[in-house]
């Protein structure tokens, strides 16, 4: 006998159906560069022309698990995004605001 979906959500407690939301809020909000590529409908190959860059690049950055903020600023813009870095403290998560302002020329920091 085949069940419907509809049956079979029916059957999960709120408690559960509670938990699951919360699952998938937190996949939702965590992923892989290469998820996120993906969730945002773009081929290693779009991104690749996008950035003027090979495909092989970006299934190199996909597989790295560090690289420049630039880089990875550069990667995120090119989805239509913007990269905020977040640190989560104690006391709650603070916007790191140093790497959004360019860097300031070493002469004119002097003085």
């Amino acid at each position: 006998m085949t069940r419907n979906v509809k049956e079979l959500r029916a059957k999960i407690s709120p408690e559960r159906r509670a938990r699951i939301a919360q699952k998938t809020r937190t996949l939702r909000n965590e992923m892989a560069l290469n998820e996120l590529r993906e969730a945002v409908s773009l081929t290693q190959e779009s991104l690749a022309d996008t950035l003027g860059v090979k495909h092989s690049s970006i299934s190199k950055m996909e597989r790295r698990s560090d690289m420049y903020l630039t880089t990875l600023r550069k990667i995120i813009r090119a989805m239509a995004g913007e990269l905020d870095i977040i640190a989560i403290m104690p006391d709650g998560p603070v916007r790191i605001t140093q790497f959004n302002q360019p860097r300031a020329d070493k002469k004119s920091a002097v003085g």
